[in-house]
């Protein structure tokens, strides 16, 4: 879907691009749209290739917290509240487990880790699925905590900014703890929301 839309963005410009020369009488929108394209294209080359020290920098920190039972710690803290969100899923259950370190790993950044932690959850929770071809309310709500994810150390933003200059980038930490802090409530209350509501449930015929 993203894929299209960026599509659509792009041939708009260019549309707009040529509708402007044509009412102008002058190849310069075109022109101008050219060099964007192509000065964007160095830009995005040149950050990268900034970002590749630091991203290597809090990736190495990342892995240190989790070898040294950071991730343990987190997860132990988030564990009463997950068997809260998730009264379907016994306590002891695998899913659970994945679930509680997936979460935990996306908080202090950890993408590589938390990756196939949460793609070990959802293969446990399919494995409590009655109905395989539709999602449980515990996979809808995982799902929806994993993407908003509560993020701790936003490393790729603290990145970005120090490629652009920043005095401070770092100053983003307490803003983005905010931002994903309220994000992950409201998934998680429309996840619960949408699960109350007769059309989204799955009936006993169903199964």
């Amino acid at each position: 879907m993203i894929n299209i839309i960026w599509l659509l963005l792009l041939l708009f410009g260019v549309i707009m691009a040529v509708y402007s020369s044509i009412a102008t009488g002058s190849l310069e929108p075109l022109v101008q749209v050219t060099d964007a394209l192509f000065n964007q294209s160095k830009t995005a080359v040149d950050l990268a290739i900034g970002l590749i020290g630091l991203m290597a920098l809090w990736l190495g920190i990342m892995k240190l917290a989790e070898e040294s039972g950071l991730i343990d710690i987190i997860a132990k803290v988030v564990k009463p509240v997950m068997v809260r969100l998730f009264p379907e899923i016994p306590a002891d259950h695998p899913a659970m487990g994945a679930m509680i370190m997936n979460i935990a790993a996306n908080m202090l950044g950890l993408g590589n880790a938390a990756t196939p932690l949460g793609l070990k959850a959802m293969q446990e929770l399919q494995k409590l699925n009655e109905k395989a071809e539709t999602a449980t309310n515990a996979m809808v709500t995982f799902l929806a905590i994993n993407t908003s994810s509560v993020t701790i150390i936003p490393a790729t933003v603290i990145g970005i900014r120090v490629s652009a200059n920043s005095g401070n980038p770092a100053e983003i930490i307490g803003t983005a703890i905010f931002a994903t802090t309220c994000s992950t409530i409201v998934a998680v209350t429309c996840a619960k929301l949408f699960s109350k509501i007769p059309r989204f449930q799955v009936k006993p015929e169903d199964v």
